[in-house]
């Protein structure tokens, strides 16, 4: 099973999240534009986690579905001090801050599978993009 460990200390680390997952999409044979989705996704979920978690790290895997179903599981783990309204958080156009409100909306979306487990002591979203 393929997996690897990428640091998110601060937002220049975001181009090399994308940077990995375009490696990883070309040789999982992702359609390009649903290399691009993943990779839009993944940033955005990055970004929230330099942002709004104060750093953290993402984890990728490579997953196995049935019918040689090929997917990529990404973990985006951070320390800070959690989402206050999760239901609030995933409304479009909501923004804690100063961007468009799209982050976990729209990487929901764009994945199709994402879940939030949060609390004051951090954050975990983890999201799957399958081949198709």
């Amino acid at each position: 099973m393929k997996s690897e460990r990428i640091a998110l200390p601060d937002t220049r680390a975001v181009g090399r999240l994308r940077e990995r997952l375009r490696y990883w999409t070309k040789e999982l044979d992702f359609p390009s534009i649903r290399a691009t989705k993943v990779l839009t996704a993944a940033s955005e979920l990055a970004r929230n986690t330099v942002i709004y978690g104060g750093g953290g790290e993402v984890f990728l895997e490579r997953i196995d579905g049935p019918r040689d179903k090929v997917g990529i599981r990404m973990r985006f783990v951070d320390q800070g001090p959690g989402i206050a309204d999760l239901e609030l958080a995933f409304t479009d156009g909501y923004t804690s801050g100063s961007g468009l409100g799209l982050g976990l909306s729209g990487a929901r979306r764009l994945l199709g599978d994402l879940s939030v487990d949060t609390s004051p002591a951090g954050t975990t979203v983890e999201g799957t993009a399958w081949r198709r």
